[in-house]
């Protein structure tokens, strides 16, 4: 069966550049559409319900942080990726992008194959994000979607619960190609402590710790978190909350800090290939992450644990 092309967004108000970025993808085979403002980019992605958004940061009357705020309040755009395109890679700049739930950003000027490498890298992602939800629709009961329903209305509107048929409708068409692509963004190494280690034991949130340990190698946020167990990002960000004291993403972050360790301990992988193993695309943001969480770098860390570690074995050796 012939598969549609993947249909891409450009938010981008520079004439110049926004039209080398459409030009580029549609020789590579994509269907592209132009937006050359936020509000633009805004009305174009609920339209047309793009595949992946690329949007520039700096962007005059609508920045791209409010554009990518407005899309993720939408359950229908909720779940698109995005890509910010930005002038500057500045630590806040970054973090704010993040916290807002991006996928990625590329520094400008980015050439067509660091775009379209970013793209690839998302949209495969996507895919296996849509397998989960399809198997989940095929295998629970409809009770359990009713219930669903019913937490993604009280968490942003009653009217907007027509997302969860629009999700098993889109997932359900990506289903072999998303099979083929978890499998291919299995991360090389095993990583992997149980996860009972890190999760606490809560039945109501087994789900939600059930699939940040099934993906968090993938680069996953609190929306794909969400769309994943059937709940706005508000209602299960509050809901998780009252119940263990940390947000989604905090449980994202400590699941990838336990990886981290292991990896970093156990074997003689570079940091920038740990970091891209536990889901990061910027092996900075990832350093950053880690010495906020160890009060040191990754590889002051890993001489330090290493060094413990061999006079451990030592000391065995000598018993």
């Amino acid at each position: 069966m012939h598969e549609s092309p993947k249909k891409i967004l450009v938010i981008e108000d520079d004439n110049v550049t926004r039209n080398l970025y459409l030009m580029g993808l549609e020789a590579k085979g994509f269907d592209t559409i132009g937006a050359d403002n936020g509000l633009a980019g805004i009305q174009q992605a609920q339209e047309h319900i793009p595949d992946l958004v690329i949007c520039d940061i700096t962007m005059p009357d609508m920045d791209g942080y409010s554009v990518l705020n407005t899309l993720r309040q939408d359950p229908v755009t909720a779940i698109i990726p995005f890509i910010f395109l930005t002038g500057s890679s500045t630590k806040a700049d970054v973090r704010k992008a993040m916290e807002l739930g991006a996928d990625d950003y590329l520094t400008k000027p980015s050439t067509l194959d660091e775009l379209l490498r970013a793209i690839a890298i998302r949209l495969q992602k996507q895919a296996t994000l849509q397998y989960w939800w399809a198997m989940k629709l095929e295998k629970a009961p409809q009770s359990v979607f009713a219930d669903h329903t019913t937490a993604i209305a009280v968490g942003v509107g009653v009217d907007d619960s027509e997302a969860v048929a629009t999700l098993g409708a889109s997932a359900s068409g990506t289903e072999a190609s998303a099979r083929e692509s978890s499998v291919r963004e299995a991360p090389d190494t095993e990583i992997m402590i149980p996860s009972k280690s890190i999760f606490p034991y809560i039945p109501q949130l087994k789900e939600v710790f059930d699939f940040i340990e099934a993906n968090y190698h993938l680069g996953i946020t609190l929306c794909d978190v969400a769309v994943a167990v059937g709940y706005s990002p508000a209602y299960l960000t509050n809901r998780v909350a009252k119940q263990t004291g940390e947000t989604v993403n905090c449980w994202i972050v400590k699941r990838r800090m336990a990886g981290a360790r292991f990896l970093l301990q156990n074997n003689d992988q570079t940091v920038e290939k740990i970091a891209k193993a536990l889901g990061y695309q910027d092996v900075s943001h990832f350093s950053r992450q880690f010495r906020q969480h160890h009060g040191l770098p990754p590889q002051a860390w890993r001489k330090e644990h290493q060094l413990v570690s061999q006079k451990q074995v030592k000391l065995w050796q000598n018993c």
